[in-house]
């Protein structure tokens, strides 16, 4: 039973007590814990509940002193009759009281030490209720703390509920943990029902789960009041607070490779086939650690220099899997031993066995000598033979026995269809018949290596590429080659090209017979083709000289065939007539810039309004003022005016209703688009148009004198074209890409009309 939380209120004097009538009752019992004072003696009221009948007195409270007290004796209402009290200060009830009959009961408690002295005294209010409901907990409860929490650490709140207002005791409840339960690491709020922690040592490796009994009673915990109890189950949380440590256990890995402990040493052994593969299990180094797996940590370093030779992995349940980084060789090295250290990652607290954890171990390991096959000396064999021969020596395939005890080797093709053979002692491979390119352009096969006699045996495989005669010599081709006078230095002035009717790939490369001191050839790797380059530059026009070059132009074949041919090279003095070798490269530019002109005025004429464009108003009366005919194809001009037909500028009518007001009287066009004596031909033509009605106005400028107005290009009209090549401007040559880079050169070179 929990201690009585007892309620000190000040005394009145009985007199007073008297004198106060009924209404002073009515006081206390609606304040029951008021303070009262008088002459230094205390206050203590007692909660009962009436109608309770037990076969032998039950305590209802403690009378409580700070003094040494040996008896203590009851004066008042029912004192030694319905109340007793013993040596120990319990004070009984002994018989079921009837709240209508008395409702509150006034005492006075004495108390005497070992010389039958007063030493102290309190007057004692015993209230008695109706009885009242009993408190409920809906259910049982649980809750966690981490292992090695601090004091303090909540870690789980009950509530219990009473039908009585919470506010009068009967439904003021107070929790206490019963004995039944564990007392020794937590407590509970006497008024919150709040379990806390009261040890900051809780282990999970030593005890993981603790189970409280709590009770919760209402007269606000007085031992008179009704109780209900439910279970709290308090389960420790791990926390990494161990370190992880060798074990000394036997452990048996395989029959190949097994693994032996020494209990006093620590010492790993293991026996290992030098045909382990990598990164598999050759041996476990098992670990001991008392936290839980996902609380595990560990980490492996292996003491160089085999650190580069062997690993430890983290297995599943957190051991150290060895494993291999290289390859092993009984015949190189046969043993090894290094040692092992493990430490534990992210510890949370000082570890509970850094003392008697073992961190490292000695790990030896045995290499088992295994019978090998032949080794290649390559993974893959390549070699070519030339057609409709026969070889002897075509090349050599290599194998042999890595083990110590070395056997020979003996070769062989187990394809009888294979056209190649090899030697069995020397693996020297040769053709059987002779090869056609044609027929089959590769050849493969394996070649068996078997150790002697009836050993083991490993394959390679062989490649064989067939590689055509080379039977005909290359033939230059080019294209017509001069200098002008103001070619200078380092300026292509011709390119050579080659064919071959060798059905292999050709790789022609090209050079001068004779040295010159004028031309070069540069051989173009990437297109098979040459450059003739001038060393020197600006030519005299006074000397015009021709020039012949011997051109030597050569295959890759096997055998290499080559061809020389002479190539002319001739001095032009005219410079016109280097412009016209180049001017279908000139046309084709300007055909560019054509385009990009168009582009242009399309994009220009978009913005202007529809009506703008095709027509204009005046006096009212509404004229067709221009008709375009949009066309992109490449044209002759004026010349295939007739050809073309221009059917769509038949749709005018040919009355010239448009052309003339309902009076008849030619209308006035806009101001000609020309001035000076053009304007007077155009104004011939226009009146010759405006007389004739059945005459069609075959490219006049009814239809064309605004061609070009407002254009971002400005006109394109033969009639402003001017035929003079000195106003011809070459700079556009520069937009025209890399291809026009050194016609570019040719015609920016000067300003004098001598260009």
């Amino acid at each position: 039973m929990g201690l009585m939380v007892l309620a000190l209120t000040l005394v009145l004097t009985r007199e007073e007590t008297a004198s106060s009538g009924s209404s002073d009752v009515v006081r206390k019992e609606s304040h029951p814990d008021l303070l009262r004072q008088e002459r230094g003696i205390y206050q203590q009221t007692l909660y009962m509940y009436e109608g309770r009948v037990d076969t032998s007195p039950y305590v209802i409270g403690w009378i409580w002193s700070f003094q040494k007290v040996k008896r203590y004796h009851l004066e008042g209402e029912g004192a030694n009759s319905i109340f007793t009290v013993d040596d120990e200060g319990r004070l009984f009830v002994n018989k079921a009281l009837n709240q209508k009959e008395k409702r509150i009961y006034f005492l006075k408690a004495l108390m005497y030490d070992g010389d039958n002295t007063l030493v102290d005294s309190i007057l004692l209010d015993v209230w008695v209720f109706s009885s009242g409901s009993v408190p409920v907990f809906p259910t049982t409860y649980s809750g966690s703390i981490k292992e090695r929490s601090r004091i303090g650490t909540e870690v789980v709140a009950v509530t219990a509920t009473d039908a009585d207002d919470p506010e009068q005791p009967q439904g003021a409840l107070q929790y206490s943990l019963r004995p039944e339960g564990e007392l020794s690491a937590f407590e509970i709020n006497s008024y919150t029902g709040v379990v806390t922690s009261t040890s900051d040592s809780l282990d999970r490796e030593t005890r993981s789960q603790y189970v409280l009994v709590v009770q919760a009673q209402d007269l606000k915990g007085q031992p008179a009041g009704h109780t209900a109890t439910t279970s709290v189950t308090i389960t420790i949380i791990d926390i990494n607070d161990n370190i992880a440590s060798f074990t000394r256990q036997q452990q048996w890995k395989s029959q190949i490779s097994h693994l032996l402990r020494s209990p006093s040493t620590g010492t790993y052994e293991f026996q290992v086939p030098e045909e382990q593969k990598l990164n598999e299990t050759i041996g476990t180094l098992t670990l001991e650690d008392r936290d839980e797996i996902q609380n595990k940590d560990p980490v492996f370093t292996i003491t160089p220099p085999f650190d580069n030779m062997f690993q430890v992995k983290l297995s599943p349940v957190k051991d150290g899997d060895l494993m291999l980084r290289q390859v092993l060789d009984y015949e190189t090295r046969s043993s090894y031993s290094f040692t092992v250290h493990v430490w534990e990652n992210n510890l949370e607290t000082p570890a509970d066995n850094a003392d008697s954890a073992i961190t490292s171990a000695q790990v030896n390991i045995k290499v088992i000598d295994v019978d090998e096959p032949p080794m290649f000396t390559r993974p893959i064999y390549k070699f070519s033979v030339m057609e409709e021969t026969m070889v002897t020596n075509i090349g050599a395939v290599s194998a042999k026995d890595p083990d110590k005890a070395s056997q020979s080797i003996r070769y062989s093709i187990e394809d009888k269809d294979c056209p190649i053979g090899v030697d069995p002692s020397t693996g020297q491979l040769f053709t059987l018949r002779k090869l056609d390119r044609k027929l089959e352009a590769t050849h493969i096969f394996q070649v068996r290596a078997q150790e002697e006699p009836g050993g083991l045996e490993s394959f390679v495989k062989v490649n064989i590429l067939v590689q055509g005669v080379n039977a005909h010599a290359p033939e230059l081709v080019w294209d017509e080659v001069f200098v002008c006078e103001k070619d200078t230095a380092g300026r292509v002035i011709g390119m050579l090209n080659a064919t071959d009717t060798d059905d292999q790939i050709p790789f022609f490369s090209f050079s001068l017979v004779h040295p010159s001191t004028t031309f070069s050839i540069t051989t173009n790797n990437s297109d098979n083709t040459a450059d003739i380059r001038l060393k020197r530059g600006l030519f005299s026009l006074d000397d015009p000289t021709d020039y012949m070059l011997e051109v030597r132009v050569e295959d890759g074949g096997r055998p290499p065939m080559s061809s020389v041919v002479q190539v002319p090279i001739k001095s032009q003095r005219s410079s016109s007539f280097c412009i016209s070798k180049v001017f279908p490269l000139l046309l084709h530019c300007w055909v560019k810039q054509w385009e990009r002109m168009m582009v242009m005025w399309r994009c220009y004429q978009k913005k202007k309004s529809l009506a703008r464009m095709n027509h204009y108003e005046e006096g009212g009366i509404q004229m067709s003022r221009c008709q375009l005919v949009v066309d992109n194809q490449e044209d002759g001009g004026e010349m295939d005016m007739d050809r073309d037909g221009l059917s769509i500028l038949t749709s005018a009518p040919h009355d010239s209703s448009l052309l003339r007001h309902p009076d008849h009287s030619p209308h006035h066009l806009p101001p000609p688009a020309c001035d000076g004596d053009m304007a007077v031909m155009i104004q011939a033509k226009k009146d010759k148009v405006d007389h004739e009605v059945n005459s069609f106005p075959n490219d006049t400028v009814q239809s064309f004198s605004y061609e070009g107005s407002g254009s971002l290009a400005g006109s394109l009209s033969s009639l402003v074209s001017s035929s003079s090549d000195s106003s011809l401007d070459f700079s556009f040559l520069k937009e025209c890409g890399p291809k026009f880079r050194k016609l570019a050169e040719m015609y920016m070179e000067g300003s004098d009309e001598s260009d």
